[in-house]
């Protein structure tokens, strides 16, 4: 027999969520060949079989959560596909046993009821609480909890990856008790009250687990408000310029490169030419130490069905205009396909993200953790605009929003930041010379 266990996923990621099994008890699998899927806080990972054989067991269920080195299936390796003899064989010796024994049992009839009753009951809470629908907690914080007669799902945690801890079932406990002392005279007072609060005062309601990417994500983002100082700040691009070139230059450039010309290497260029100027922007935090990175990655956000990811175009300053929309698209399908790989996340020194492709005229876009800055992109609408003090006219003009750290980039190197990529926006030109 041989183990299959969780393998080693990345520096960062210690623990998964079984997403499907790939394959059966009885199936037979060859070395290397995926037997499961496991859904991470990043992306989904297949787990391969590391012997050929038999599937034995599987000894965890959709829904469960792993540890890296967790064993989760056995392997028969000189076993056959759809069960061995010897198994044939013990199940029907354990058939001919029960009926020889069924005649013993035959005077229990009546209490058999009952006692099949209590085991379905059994089961049924049981599966009310498989660990498919438990949250993420640490095996100290399971047992705590099981001790104590505490739900899990009620616990919260400072965990950013919204892992429950042993000291968070001891802090939730305490504050239980304190809470409930000083409010069971308004419980008792007002228990109508209670009642149609939770039942939602009689209206449909329907309830769905969140994901562990759902979860990542909504963790992240409070822990970046709450750790940093974020602002952001505000100005508008007149997008002539751009869209001239583009009318002129995007059936020859689709010709030559067969990628279309967008939008987004565009401003990728304006942001890395602006980064080289205001390099705390390029940085972040470590303890008592700001980083100044001297590479530009840049985290494009697209918007999937399984919620918001960032992949990386790496070392964007050496990529042509073709090679960025190229590495664009080509992450992009990645992420609706669910196709991305840990390292198309990892990293990133700054972040652009395009609210504009959903009709977004202006919003405060959230740092992408530790990075200190990024740049929101809008719709683009036509407005009337004074070009000089005696003339208006109607220009396609693009809000855009920086949102950055304020521990350690000023108001003035922000706000001078993007008025650099405005400028070189308006001037595209330009991007030739300092993108």
């Amino acid at each position: 027999m041989a183990e299959i266990k969780v393998p080693e996923l990345a520096e960062s990621i210690t623990e998964g969520t079984i997403a499907e099994w790939l394959k059966s008890p009885g199936d037979y699998v060859e070395k290397g060949e995926n037997i499961a899927e496991l859904e991470t806080d990043k992306v989904n990972v297949e787990i391969p079989s590391e012997e050929s054989g038999v599937i034995k067991e599987l000894l965890k269920e959709p829904g469960d959560t792993v540890e890296v080195g967790d064993v989760i299936a056995v392997i028969d390796q000189n076993g056959e596909a759809g069960g061995s003899e010897e198994s044939s064989e013990e199940s029907s010796s354990k058939e001919e046993s029960s009926k020889e024994e069924s005649a013993k049992e035959e005077p229990e009839k009546e209490e058999a009821p009952a006692a099949s009753k209590e085991e379905s009951s059994e089961e049924e809470s049981d599966s009310d609480s498989s660990p498919s629908d438990s949250p993420v907690a640490s095996p100290s914080a399971r047992k705590l909890a099981r001790e104590k007669g505490l739900n899990l799902d009620d616990i919260p945690t400072r965990d950013p990856l919204g892992r429950v801890r042993k000291e968070d079932v001891e802090n939730y406990e305490s504050n239980t008790k304190a809470a409930a002392k000083s409010e069971a005279p308004a419980k008792e007072s007002k228990p109508k009250e209670k009642e149609s609060k939770d039942e939602f005062a009689g209206k449909p309601v329907e309830r769905e687990k969140l994901s562990r990417r759902r979860q990542t994500i909504a963790n992240r983002l409070v822990e970046v408000q709450q750790t940093s100082a974020m602002l952001t700040t505000f100005n508008e691009v007149d997008m002539t310029a751009i869209m001239d070139v583009r009318s002129r230059r995007k059936d020859s450039f689709q010709d030559s490169h067969d990628v279309r010309l967008g939008f987004m290497s565009f401003f990728t260029k304006a942001v890395i030419a602006a980064l080289k100027q205001f390099p705390l922007l390029n940085a972040e935090i470590q303890g008592k130490e700001v980083v100044k990175k001297k590479f530009y990655d840049i985290g494009m956000a697209v918007s999937t069905d399984d919620g918001l990811v960032v992949p990386v175009v790496r070392n964007a300053d050496r990529l042509s205009f073709p090679e960025i929309e190229q590495e664009i698209i080509g992450l992009s399908k990645k992420a609706r396909d669910n196709k991305l790989t840990l390292p198309d996340l990892q990293g990133g020194s700054f972040t652009i993200t395009n609210g504009g492709v959903f009709g977004s005229l202006l919003s405060t876009p959230i740092l992408n953790g530790p990075q200190v800055g990024i740049l929101g992109m809008h719709t683009i609408q036509w407005r009337p605009v004074a070009v000089d003090k005696e003339t208006m006219e109607n220009r396609p003009m693009m809000y855009l929003a920086l949102s950055y750290d304020h521990r350690i980039v000023d108001g003035k190197e922000a706000v001078s930041f993007l008025v650099k990529v405005k400028q070189l926006l308006e001037d595209p030109e330009s991007l030739l010379l300092e993108g």
